[in-house]
């Protein structure tokens, strides 16, 4: 039996900055255990998506796929995807942009006391990411932890989109903005999203972790984004002028 291929054959450096799925909290991730121990937060259940409901969207939308499945990563899915992937490729999805526009007061990166900002994926002019390849016989068992995490209660809309990755197009699994969900607000200023990113903290850690390993992993592939770069530039400058509001000194 040959050995499996190197899932970081195409991106050594990606080694150690992406999370072992083993050992990764979302692998495990339950919206009833995460919130147990914070009754504060039990106001969030009502919200929630249930198992069934999970799968109303998961299964009908890959029924019909087949071969191994591409999953574009735009977030935290770049450094944590909690899924066991073949194949990790940097990729480029054109009509759609990253946006900050994810207010988060559920609990995991900020609360209604002190809003977080998370990111989506919209209609734009291009956005760079990752492509992580789930095997084909892995699909059913990866997907379910990936929709536990990503539609945990509303906020996207599971899509699959084209993407550019080494010369290749490639049909890709990706989580979109959905626009009639509380929680997703285009109208926030660049105001707003940095006092969001700055002060924003819950049991995922904070908005400004969140928003610097985004940035950091570009860092590490070689690609520019002005917009995390001037946002994250902006959101540090934020915290060290108001040092008592924020979630700590910066990274």
């Amino acid at each position: 039996m040959s050995a499996r291929p190197d899932p970081f054959g195409h991106h050594p450096e990606l080694r150690d900055r992406i999370k072992d799925p083993h050992t990764s909290y979302f692998r495990d991730f339950d919206v009833q255990q995460a919130f147990a121990s914070q009754p504060e937060l039990r106001w969030v259940f009502d919200l929630m998506h249930t198992a069934e409901q999970r799968d109303a969207s998961r299964l009908p939308l890959l029924e019909a796929h087949e071969g191994d499945l591409w999953v574009f990563a735009y977030g935290s899915l770049m450094w944590d995807p909690a899924f066991i992937f073949d194949e990790v490729r940097r990729a480029v999805v054109a009509d759609y942009e990253r946006r900050f526009i994810l207010r988060d007061v559920w609990g995991a990166r900020g609360t209604l006391e002190a809003p977080g900002l998370m990111a989506a994926l919209d209609k734009g002019d291009g956005c760079e990411g990752l492509v992580f390849r789930i095997a084909r016989e892995r699909i059913d068992t990866e997907t379910e932890i990936l929709w536990r995490r990503e539609m945990v209660g509303p906020g996207y809309l599971p899509r699959f989109v084209t993407a550019q990755t080494d010369g290749e197009t490639v049909r890709a699994l990706t989580f979109v903005a959905d626009y009639t969900a509380d929680a997703m607000k285009p109208e926030l200023t660049h105001a707003e999203q940095v006092a969001y990113c700055a002060t924003g903290k819950g049991f995922l850690g904070t908005s400004h972790e969140y928003l610097r390993n985004i940035v950091d992993q570009f860092a590490a592939l070689g690609v520019d984004d002005p917009h995390c770069t001037a946002l994250l530039r902006d959101v540090e400058a934020f915290m060290l002028a108001h040092p008592a509001t924020t979630t700590g000194p910066t990274a």
